[in-house]
């Protein structure tokens, strides 16, 4: 069987036609994406449908102003741009147990309807991660149908925008496996930093940064900044960095720092070395930059190489 595509997009990329997927690590991976999708609908005249039993004020993302003005849920709901649907009503049978082709129609529904009443688009949103565990929960073929459903309604569409999510912690890494390949399109948060030359992208589990492009002077201020800002966490900072292709002395130097300035317990994690990274760090010499720790990905394993 050939392995499946998928298209990794930042939250506010998504676009009609995306089926996407969230296997979220905490509350705070979550309200970052789904609030940033839920207040892009609201901003851009698109109709956010949100099946819940939270209370519309009670969602991700509403609490903070938008465009420097006080979000009104409830003049939003009334107008119905934003319309947030009971578990019961959306997707629960008679019995009260998860019907996968209910929520397909009731989803239908809500996309049939937008064009009518004045929408430009539609966006889908729910977390499944209460059918996925505790009593009654719903066996991984029915959940498996329920995505294929909400994707043969979302797909062709040229309206419509769904996010899938679901608590990793509460499935097995097959069942998260097996439900994320029904997606061909996954969510993560937007990039703290992108300048087309370096992109920092904010992680959940393990809890740190992700590098991606070219480190060099121009832009040591600001992962400097977001070095600071992420360790304010009080938790081990990692940095993925699998995709930085080149990083100069003046970078090595400051991650150095950075670690110099923790506790001395505490070090600064670095992930995934890439081999052209990898060597710059090696002339360099490992004891000359002490605070440092090769993390998961690295042929040499995990282990302190200076402090």
């Amino acid at each position: 069987m050939d392995a499946p595509w998928f298209a990794k997009r930042p939250v506010s990329d998504v676009r009609p036609g995306d089926h996407g997927w969230l296997a979220y690590a905490g509350a705070e991976e979550r309200d970052r994406v789904i609030g940033t999708f839920v207040r892009e609908g609201l901003r851009h005249n698109e109709k956010v449908v949100y099946v819940t039993d939270a209370p519309a004020d009670g969602l991700p993302g509403l609490d903070r102003p938008l465009d420097g003005h006080r979000i009104d849920v409830g003049a939003y709901t009334r107008i119905g741009q934003l319309r947030v649907i009971s578990r019961a009503d959306a997707c629960l049978d008679r019995r009260g147990a998860f019907e996968p082709a209910m929520l397909a129609d009731t989803l239908g529904r809500e996309l049939g309807g937008a064009f009518a009443e004045g929408f430009r688009a539609v966006r889908l949103t729910t977390d499944h991660s209460w059918a996925l565990s505790g009593p009654g929960r719903a066996d991984l073929a029915q959940m498996l149908g329920c995505e294929h459903r909400v994707g043969d309604t979302v797909a062709p569409s040229t309206m419509a925008m769904a996010i899938c999510q679901v608590d990793r912690r509460t499935c097995s890494g097959a069942e998260l496996l097996a439900l994320r390949d029904t997606h061909e399109v996954l969510i993560e948060v937007d990039p703290e930093f992108d300048d087309g030359v370096l992109r920092i992208v904010r992680t959940f589990e393990p809890h740190g940064l992700r590098l991606e492009g070219e480190l060099d002077g121009a832009r040591h201020t600001v992962l400097a900044e977001r070095l600071a800002a992420v360790n304010r966490a009080g938790r081990r900072v990692h940095l993925d960095v699998a995709r930085l292709r080149f990083i100069d002395l003046g970078g090595l130097n400051l991650l150095a720092q950075h670690a110099l300035a923790l506790p001395a317990d505490e070090a600064l994690v670095l992930d995934h070395l890439a081999p052209d990274v990898e060597n710059v760090i090696e002339m360099v010499g490992w004891r000359r930059l002490p605070g440092l720790v090769r993390g998961a990905g690295a042929a040499g394993g995990t282990e302190d190489l200076g402090r």
